[in-house]
């Protein structure tokens, strides 16, 4: 995935996967060497014994499980990286329970850094026809005449909160681009097609028509929270994107962030071409009877109940309908009876 988005445009100004400057550069910086903005690396790791079949120079095919080759490469450098310290500089944690971490800590010892050549073919799985390049979405956002697009990222299925935050962002702007993740996550969130079909049943049922698109994105999930939250803006700068949405904990997991910690790290980088639309964390009050935040509801926290995708799925796995106040019934229609089965 990350070989097709660079070769799309989608990272921006990456050609190829890092090689060590551009590596510890971000890590270290939040730079690439040039200067730009960049946060998460972006990188191709290999097993040493893989490391020692290619050298300097070579053009390598980087093919999937079933043997079809799918990327071309140029290999630049070699290089060897510390996976703990990798860690404790994306995630600010080295433990093991954190996802990101352990998805680290599985890597291959050695990386690989060069040019990706061409994507030969792509890569298939369930929500392959919902993925737009960005020169696509760009003709969307012209043939519309949006000027300015407020971005939407997600790996949840809808629910009231989320749906929230969307309609204050489309108050700013001529479109909403929703576009859920549809790669790497962690083991217990939900299949990537029901996810995409849940916005489909929001948007025709809901949304004025032409106000929103709906694009499967080709990225995985680091949980890196305030790094990963300025990754997805730079990403949807390159999907013609003038704003994006950040709410609570934005790619956070398991309480490892500060709740508006991605709030804060906009604050200490320079503009970066796409404006953050921070917004406070929706809740259901009962004694306003509507979605609202702190900025919106003065009741204590007794009157609160948690509208989030960690209650979603408990429902779903409990085989229990959501109440309307966390889910529109058309979304509880589509996952009601599936219990585990709604879930990767």
């Amino acid at each position: 995935m990350d070989a097709e988005q660079i070769a799309i445009g989608g990272y921006a100004p990456l050609s190829g996967f890092m090689g060590k400057d551009d590596f510890e550069s971000v890590l270290n910086n939040m730079r690439l060497v040039v200067g730009d903005v960049w946060t998460l690396p972006i990188i191709l790791d290999i097993s040493k014994e893989a490391a020692a079949s290619i050298k300097i120079g070579d053009e390598v095919l980087l093919g999937d499980e079933q043997g079809q080759a799918n990327v071309l490469f140029s290999v630049d450098e070699i290089y060897d990286y510390n996976k703990f310290a990798y860690c404790e500089k994306i995630y600010g944690t080295k433990d093991v329970a954190h996802p990101g971490v352990a998805k680290v800590l599985k890597m291959g010892e050695v990386l690989v850094g060069g040019r990706v050549v061409s994507v030969l073919n792509n890569f298939d799985f369930d929500v392959r026809k919902f993925m737009m390049t960005p020169k696509e979405v760009k003709e969307y956002f012209k043939k519309h005449n949006w000027k300015t697009i407020v971005a939407f990222h997600t790996r949840n299925v809808v629910h009231r909160a989320h749906e929230y935050l969307q309609r204050c962002g489309m108050e700013y702007v001529d479109g909403i681009l929703i576009h859920p993740a549809v790669g790497f996550t962690k083991a217990g969130d939900f299949k990537k097609e029901l996810i995409v079909r849940s916005y489909q049943r929001l948007i025709d049922g809901y949304y004025p028509k032409n106000k929103a698109l709906l694009a499967a994105l080709g990225i995985g999930m680091k949980f890196a929270g305030p790094r990963e939250a300025v990754f997805h803006a730079l990403i949807r700068k390159n999907y013609g994107c003038t704003h994006i949405i950040i709410g609570r904990d934005h790619a956070g997991v398991g309480g490892y962030y500060e709740k508006y910690a991605a709030h804060k790290i906009f604050s200490n980088l320079p503009p970066l071409g796409i404006t953050p639309l921070l917004l406070k964390g929706p809740f259901y009050c009962e004694k306003c009877e509507s979605i609202a935040t702190e900025n919106t509801c003065s009741h204590d926290e007794s009157c609160r109940l948690e509208v989030s995708g960690t209650l979603a799925r408990e429902f779903i796995k409990e085989k229990k309908r959501p109440p309307k106040w966390l889910m529109r019934p058309e979304i509880a229609d589509l996952l009601e009876g599936l219990g585990e089965n709604a879930f990767s």
